[in-house]
């Protein structure tokens, strides 16, 4: 029986131009918005068009991805786009296309189909703006997040203006440098991407990381980079793989086995050589916040950083932005805080207290979006059960299986000797599963997330 997925065909068109006639229109300058300053900060040693078409791919990957929404019983789509390059050619030769379908095929679970014209205005190039990077940098994606905060921290302690961030998250980059410095380099996203009158239509965002992954790879062509760190712990790189939630196509956004994808990618389409490293991979988020806190302990702005999913609608209280407390990477984030001896303010989170008997009543007074039971639950439940399922990935028979085709899979990745990947593997899983015992061991037998944990069980 022939298995049909939902279609969405979408054109990328220039200004002037329109979509075929069975097509959705993807505008440059309409849909598609290239932030001058932005690409400035790309322009570190001569702009390269290649570079601008991947950049043009890459919004609009992220456009077809929020524009379709996924079925609620089936999790794949069949997307067909065309974007118009500088070098068709180039694009549509095998090597350059398997790589880019294999990459977006793991990556999302879509089946995708792309296609590329001839641009009919070629791209006018800003102005140039050299940058001076030392003879071996380093290039680190760099978000509003924990993870990036203390990785970028400790590689900067050890390797001082090596270290080039190539800046993903909604803050800028710090002002007052040189204009030949490498920190005014990559300083922002250099796109932006409107979804039309709906808006965004789909949450699970997979393309966010062929985003994170294609910006950081074109960054480390453009300034002779062959070094890419990422800063994502054990928890974030592997733990979605291996405690997928509900029947969701696995996260594997951070995992090496897509990176390694993208470095056959970004070889095909750039002829430059990178590679993805992962100094914390056999860690937890808890022991590189320990690490960090021995190493920079005057730096306290790890407390401003943000690891919430949720947007400003949902997590705002009295005016004020918080994070949300209670899905996956904020109770991730606050048991790496507690297992690494420190603390955060109550005020930090819209659920301030994880010890409060119901799920209600543990948000602040002043908090008053949505239903106790709506989707902010749901996040909620999710979350602890993923952490949950993960600390006890080591103790169920049925999932020994899961841990040695995951060192199986890594041994290819990363070249590492398979009976060594299994060990650290254990190693970081153990961990995880103290620092989550001993976190809800804080809360109380009677708080919320012990009742939840105890029914799942």
């Amino acid at each position: 029986m022939t298995h049909f997925l939902p279609e969405h065909r979408v054109d990328v068109v220039e200004e002037t131009s329109s979509a075929r006639e069975d097509r959705i229109t993807c505008g440059i300058g309409e849909h598609l918005r290239f932030d001058t300053a932005g690409i400035e900060t790309y322009c570190v040693a001569g702009w390269n068009a290649t570079a601008y078409d991947a950049c043009v791919v890459g919004a609009a990957v992220q456009f077809c991805d929020h524009t379709k929404r996924r079925r609620s019983t089936d999790w794949g789509r069949d997307i067909a786009l065309r974007v118009p390059v500088h070098d068709p050619d180039l694009w549509r030769s095998t090597s350059v296309s398997d790589a880019l379908h294999d990459a977006l095929s793991f990556l999302t679970g879509d089946r995708w189909r792309i296609d590329f014209a001839r641009r009919k205005k070629h791209f006018a190039s800003p102005r140039e703006a050299p940058f001076d990077f030392p003879s071996s940098c380093i290039v680190m994606p760099f978000s509003d997040g924990l993870d990036s905060h203390l990785a970028a921290g400790l590689l900067q302690r050890k390797h001082g203006n090596a270290l080039v961030r190539v800046r993903l998250g909604s803050k800028a980059s710090p002002r007052g440098q040189s204009p030949t410095s490498p920190s005014r380099a990559f300083a922002s996203v250099p796109w932006r991407v409107s979804y039309g009158k709906s808006g965004s239509v789909e949450s699970s965002a997979r393309s966010r990381g062929f985003r994170f992954a294609l910006l950081s790879g074109i960054a480390a062509f453009l300034c002779g980079s062959r070094r890419i760190v990422l800063p994502e712990s054990g928890q974030g790189a592997l733990g979605p793989s291996l405690a997928p939630v509900g029947q969701a196509y696995p996260d594997v956004r951070n995992h090496p086995r897509f990176t390694a994808k993208m470095e056959g990618l970004i070889w095909t389409l750039f002829g430059h050589e990178i590679q993805y490293e992962y100094p914390h991979l056999w860690r937890t988020k808890g022991q590189t916040l320990s690490t960090f806190l021995e190493s920079c302990p005057v730096d306290a702005d790890w407390a401003d950083t943000r690891s919430c999913w949720q947007g400003p609608r949902q997590v705002s209280v009295s005016g004020s932005l918080r994070q949300c407390g209670i899905c996956a990477a904020c109770l991730l984030r606050r048991m790496s805080v507690h297992a690494a001896g420190t603390c955060e303010a109550p005020e930090t989170y819209v659920w301030e207290n994880l010890s409060a008997t119901r799920f209600e009543d543990g948000a602040a007074p002043a908090f008053t979006h949505g239903e106790p039971t709506g989707a902010l639950h749901e996040y909620a439940i999710a979350g602890v059960l993923h952490l949950d399922h993960l600390a006890n990935l080591r103790r169920s028979p049925s999932s020994t299986a899961a841990i040695g085709r995951q060192a199986y899979l890594l041994d290819r990745s990363l070249g590492l000797d398979e009976r060594d990947t299994q060990t650290k593997l254990e190693g970081m899983l153990q961990r995880h599963e103290v620092e989550w015992r001993d976190f809800i061991d804080s809360l109380g037998p009677r708080s919320f997330v012990a009742q939840w944990i105890a029914r799942g069980h």
